[in-house]
Formats: structure tokens, sequence, C-alpha cells
């Protein structure tokens, strides 16, 4: 599946559907896909993040997911991005190697978070082993110290990571560090897709220059948030913000219920996301 089209724009981190027994519900892949295109205007998608419980899944599990989004969005949609980081080595080389051979657009890894690399050329050889599983799809960096623990600063790990991982292609930005994100674009915007993953402050990377963006509420705020990037491109500013406040909003309502219900965050937004497609 992959695509001649650069990533760009507004990439959804699907959620993991599941049964009431705890298995993963492969049935509504295919309609999950027509509601991310015909009601929110989302024709990229990242896998097995952070948002679907990836790590939390089995390697079958993860496998069986990826098929079934590239199958179902065949035709459909521009890029299906797989995430493959896993803390075993061996395991993230042989989702990378699955999902090439199924036709992904491109596959994505964090950083190993147990023992983790202390500096950019450990985790550059770590993600060099992962990414030459896949040589003929593009490779992403997915940046999340906030979960992960690895603050290896982004500016310097793309200072010549071309000639370690000729598939690089970007990175995936989880963090709040705009210095930092902002060294990336002014140094690499030309060479690489720089992409933002935290929702509530995309108009702030939008003005340092980013990308594009991917992230848990352009499931269900995808219309909205192209609306956003509509107004910025316009460079109404007002408008823009309006759009932004909203998803602030909504946010803000789901880390108050997590907290009050103990409920971990992408069980509630799975919660949230339901209750929005039983609307439709």
């Amino acid at each position: 599946m992959a695509s001649p089209k650069r990533l760009q724009g507004l990439t959804a981190a699907t959620i993991t559907p599941m049964t009431p027994d705890g298995e993963i519900n492969l049935s509504v892949i295919g309609q999950y896909v027509d509601y991310l295109v015909k009601e929110q205007g989302v024709k990229n998608i990242f896998v097995n993040g952070t948002t679907g419980e990836g790590l939390s899944l089995s390697t079958q599990e993860r496998k069986q997911l990826a098929e079934e989004w590239v199958t179902k969005g065949k035709n459909k949609l521009d890029h299906v991005i797989i995430h493959v980081g896993a803390l075993s080595l061996p395991e993230a080389k042989e989702l990378a190697k699955h999902a090439a051979a199924i036709g992904a657009s491109g596959i994505a890894g964090i950083a190993p978070f147990f023992f983790k690399p202390t500096n950019k050329d450990t985790l550059v050889a770590f993600l060099r082993e992962v990414a030459s599983e896949a040589p003929g799809i593009p490779f992403y960096y997915y940046h999340i110290p906030p979960l992960t623990g690895v603050k290896i600063r982004v500016e310097e790990l793309l200072d010549g990571i071309k000639e370690q991982i000729p598939t690089f292609q970007g990175v995936k930005f989880s963090d709040t560090d705009l210095l930092d994100f902002a060294q990336c674009v002014k140094n690499n915007k030309e060479q690489f897709v720089l992409l933002y993953g935290v929702d509530e402050h995309l108009l702030s990377a939008l003005a340092i220059g980013a990308s594009g963006a991917v992230g848990s509420t352009y499931n269900y705020l995808g219309k909205k948030n192209n609306l956003m990037l509509e107004a910025f491109a316009k460079q109404d500013l007002a408008l823009a913000q309006r759009y932004q406040f909203c998803t602030g909003e909504f946010l803000s309502f789901v880390f108050k219920l997590g907290r009050c219900c103990n409920i971990f965050l992408p069980h509630c937004v799975v919660k949230q996301e339901l209750k929005i497609h039983e609307l439709h």
C-alpha cells in the first residue's frame, strides 16, 4: 500500500476495538475506515500505537490488526502506518517485516523503554535494525518521552540519520518541547516529515511549521481539526484558535473523567468514541 503522496495533514491514531470478553474485534474495522474517511475527512492512520494500546497486545494480535487495516483501507486510505515498536528487538523486527509484507505504507518505532538507550548512537542502532526489516517502505521515529522516559533530543537524532537509516522519513513528535520541535523544523523540514502528536497543542506546532499531526482526537474531531488546518492556511488565526479550543475543551473533560473514575485514558477515549459513533 506504499503511497507516492507525502504524509501530511491529519493522521488518526486508531483505537483497537475490543469485544466484551477482551478479544480484538476485527469485524468493525471496515466500518471504522468508512467512518474516518466519510465522517471525519481523515485518510491517514497510525495503527497499534499508544491510543491503540499496541504494547499491551500480543504480537499475533498486532499482526491481525495490521492486516485488517491494510486490507480494509485499500483504495480508501492514503497512508496506513503500522507502529512496530517493542521492548524486544527481534519482536520489533518481526513486526516490521510483517508490515512490509502485507503492504503497509510505512512503519514507526519507539525507543525501548525498560533498558533505555542513553545516547543517540545506541538509539539509532536499535532503530536501524528495525527499519532494515522493511527496506522498501518509509520508517518514522515515534518520539514520546513522557511514556518512554527516553529524552534524547530529536534535533540531535535527525543529524545524519539518513546515512544510518536510508528509509528514514520523519518523526511523530509526541512531546511538548516546542524548542526541540522548532529546531527540527528549522533544520530538517525540507528533508523529513515532522508530525506533531500532542493534539491540544497542534496550533502552536503549525505556527512553528509542523508538516501534519498524529493523534487520538482525529478519530472523532477530525472534521473540526481539518477546519482548523484550513483556517490556519488562510491565516485566519482567530477561527483556528476556536477550533483548537474545541479540542482542548474535549480533552479537559476526558482527563477529568479519567481522574475521577480512575480509568486508564485510552479506555476512556474508547468509550467516548463509541458514544459518538452511535450518534451517526
